[in-house]
C-alpha cells in the first residue's frame, strides 16, 4: 500500500477500496484490448461529485487522467491538486460563459457539439493566453477538442446534447480554423436501452467524416462503466469509467 492509503483522513479502507475498483477496471481493459487485439485505451476516471481526496488517492495509484461534469467542481478541484501530474478532461455539457474558466485548467473538452461554443473557447484560449504571459507563466498547450454526437435515431438539436451526424463536417471545420483548438476526434454516449455495439459503430462512422477534414482527428472518446468491452471492440481510444472505479454517487446509495 503506497501512502495514498492516509490521504486526506479517509483512511485506508476507502484506499483499498479505490485500489481494488480500479485493478478490476484495469483488468477488464486489459481483457477486452487483448481479445481484440488492439492497444488499450486512455482511462479517464469521473469522478464528478467525489471529493478531491478521492483524486489524490486516485493519483497515488497510477491514474493520470480525470474527467469532470460541472466546471465550478472541476476548477476547485484542480485548484486543490495543481501540485499533481493530471491531465483533466471536461466532459460534461459546458456554456459558453464557462469557457474562460474551463481552459485554465482543462487539457481536453469532450463535450464540442455546436460553433458557438467553439468560438467561446477559442476565444477563452487566446485570453488565457494573455494572461498568463502577463504573469510570466508558460502559454498552455493547444485545447484538445472532441466533438460531441448525439447517437439517438431520431434525436433533434438539444436534449442531452450532441451535435447531430450531419453537422460533423462543418463542426470539425469551424475547430481547425480556430487558434488555440486541436480538433482530438469524438465522442458520444450510447443512448439508453439501444446496442451499443450498433451505436459505437454509428460513432465510428461520424468519425470518418470528421477525418475528411482533419487526418489526425482519430480520437474516440466512447465507453463508460457499463459497456467499456463493446467501446473497446469498436476502437475507442478513451473510455470515462466513474462507477465502477469510485462506486455509488454520495448520497445516491
Amino acid at each position: 500500500m503506497t501512502g495514498a492509503g492516509q490521504e486526506g483522513g479517509r483512511g485506508s479502507a476507502r484506499a483499498q477500496d479505490l485500489e481494488q475498483r480500479l485493478a478490476a477496471v484495469r483488468a477488464r481493459i486489459g481483457a477486452a484490448s487483448a481479445a481484440v487485439r488492439r492497444e488499450e485505451p486512455r482511462l479517464i476516471v469521473v469522478t464528478k461529485y467525489f471529493p478531491a481526496s478521492d483524486v489524490r488517492i486516485l493519483a497515488g495509484f497510477g491514474v493520470t487522467d480525470v474527467g469532470e461534469n460541472r466546471d465550478q467542481e472541476a476548477a476547485a478541484k484542480a485548484e486543490e491538486l495543481e501540485e499533481l501530474p493530471l491531465t483533466w478532461h471536461f466532459i460534461g455539457q459546458l456554456q459558453t460563459n464557462k469557457a474562460r474558466s474551463a481552459v485554465r485548467y482543462a487539457h481536453s473538452v469532450h463535450s464540442v457539439d455546436r460553433t458557438s461554443l467553439v468560438t467561446a473557447l477559442g476565444k477563452a484560449v487566446r485570453t488565457e493566453q494573455e494572461r498568463r504571459a502577463e504573469a510570466g507563466a508558460a502559454p498552455r498547450s493547444d485545447l484538445e477538442c472532441f466533438l460531441q454526437f448525439t447517437l439517438e435515431p431520431d434525436a433533434g438539436p438539444g436534449g442531452r446534447g450532441g451535435a447531430l451526424p450531419a453537422d460533423a463536417h462543418a463542426l470539425a471545420e469551424a475547430v481547425t480554423a480556430a487558434d488555440g483548438l486541436r480538433l482530438a476526434g469524438v465522442m458520444a454516449v450510447a443512448p439508453l436501452g439501444a446496442s451499443a455495439p450498433e451505436a459505437f459503430a454509428r460513432l465510428l462512422e461520424i468519425s470518418a467524416s470528421v477525418r475528411a477534414v482533419d487526418p489526425a482527428a482519430t480520437a474516440v472518446s466512447a465507453g463508460m462503466s457499463g459497456d467499456l468491452e463493446d467501446a473497446v471492440a469498436a476502437g475507442a481510444t478513451h473510455l470515462r469509467i466513474g462507477s465502477d472505479v469510485l462506486g455509488p454517487r454520495p448520497g445516491v446509495g
